[in-house]
């Protein structure tokens, strides 16, 4: 049988820092996540959970889907809904990228756009309520077990697979924080010395796909524990890095994986040995109109 776009999400390639890493002693390596084919590491969890939860009959193609999101997962979502035959409304604020709202609707969902100033907390508010009142069904990746077991069952093992069991630090943006928590399981029972490192704002940063967010807002599936260390950086070090990944590593990835790049660098520089992986989350194309790469 022909392969179907979904076996061509994960097995991302893992390319080793040529130019921005200047330590000798240590490599500095990066998934690329945005060879996925909605663009995105998030494909991996949104595959998951639509998979899963029909499988389990948490809901049903006569089901009226529904969730927030920032951009990414939203982008997969559609996707993969659409694969399904399933019915997504996705809600984001009004002041996310042109790119990210066209990609949505051409994959078939619907976009809800809500004011810019409440941020995803105010889309994941609308989501709630449309729940409550008129049925909808919640993927709410921010709670849903299945975000986090994609990667704990292929992120985790790719790392682990494609550094031959060398990785000493793995760097992940900290979102909906299901990345990060999958990965450092699977990676934390090959090797417990195995660091893992998130990445947060520093105050007052805007950056898409990096959170800090409020107690009353942070994602259940999230474990403090098994984060060892967070960094913060700022939006004009991820900003500055994203355009730098561009033009000396030729690649072309978005702002939160800038952030995530700053803190491997900053990290290579205070380590006599080691291997670290960072992930490249996604791809630029869906920040050009963000004025990013100006």
């Amino acid at each position: 049988m022909s392969p179907s776009i979904l076996d061509f999400i994960g097995n991302t390639p893992l390319i080793e820092s040529r130019v921005l890493n200047t330590n000798p002693n240590v490599r500095l390596l990066f998934k690329l996540e945005g060879h996925n084919p909605g663009g995105s590491v998030k494909d991996r969890a949104a595959y998951n959970m639509i998979k899963r939860g029909l499988e389990r009959g948490t809901f049903t193609k006569d089901s009226h889907l529904i969730e927030a999101t920032s951009g990414n997962t939203g982008i997969a979502l559609a996707l993969i809904a659409g694969i399904y035959g399933l019915n997504i409304e996705l809600v984001m604020p009004e002041n996310s990228t042109v790119e990210r709202v066209q990609t949505m609707r051409a994959y078939g969902a619907k976009v809800t756009l809500t004011p810019a100033d409440r941020g995803i907390e105010g889309a994941r508010d609308y989501a709630e309520e449309k729940v409550k009142s008129e049925g909808f069904v919640m993927i709410n990746q921010f709670a849903n077990e299945d975000n986090w077991q994609a990667h704990y069952q292929s992120t985790g093992p790719e790392i682990w697979r494609d550094t031959e069991g060398q990785v000493t630090h793995f760097v992940s943006a900290m979102g909906t924080t299901g990345t990060i928590m999958g990965t450092s399981t699977y990676l934390k029972e090959q090797d417990k010395n195995i660091q893992i490192v998130g990445v947060q704002p520093k105050e007052g940063a805007k950056i898409p796909g990096i959170r800090k967010w409020p107690e009353e807002y942070l994602p259940k599936i999230f474990d403090a524990t098994k984060v060892d260390q967070v960094l913060e950086v700022t939006q004009e070090e991820a900003e500055l890095m994203a355009g730098r990944l561009a033009k000396e590593e030729g690649i072309f990835s978005g702002v939160s994986s800038g952030g995530a790049a700053t803190a491997a660098l900053r990290l290579a520089n205070t380590l006599q040995s080691g291997t670290i992986v960072s992930i490249v989350c996604d791809r630029g194309d869906r920040y050009l109109s963000s004025g990013l790469f100006k």
